[in-house]
């Protein structure tokens, strides 16, 4: 089992910058993937960014150039967002993606609330 607790959502206004923070707990290795997704009201979950074993990054088009994913050697993720726009707004989720004895396993967090406004 892997537990998974974010912090550092807020409001900010547009322009303005956050970041979040996940700290991973249990059963997690520095192998597995971890990454942030989001959900805006009305719409469907969809990734934001992943950081893979070795440092391998991925990210939505609509955050390239804006956000950067990273994460230390104790299994905590980062997200610092930076030119925060209105269409930012959402709740953010920790994901931890890991593979044990064959199978894959997906792990979430609580979710931390953005809300981009002025």
């Amino acid at each position: 089992q892997v537990q998974l607790v974010e912090s550092g959502g807020g409001l900010v206004q547009p322009g303005g910058s956050l970041r979040l923070s996940c700290v991973a707990s249990g059963s997690i290795f520095s192998s597995d993937d971890m990454g942030w997704y989001r959900q805006a009201p009305g719409k469907q979950r969809e990734l934001v960014a992943t950081i893979a074993f070795g440092g391998r990054t991925t990210y939505a088009d609509s955050v390239k150039g804006r956000f950067t994913v990273s994460r230390d050697i104790r299994n905590t993720v980062f997200l610092q967002m930076n030119s925060l726009k209105p269409d930012d707004t959402a709740v953010y989720y920790c994901n931890v993606k890991a593979i044990r004895r064959g199978f894959q396993f997906e792990y979430w967090g609580q979710g931390t609330q953005v809300t981009v406004s002025s």
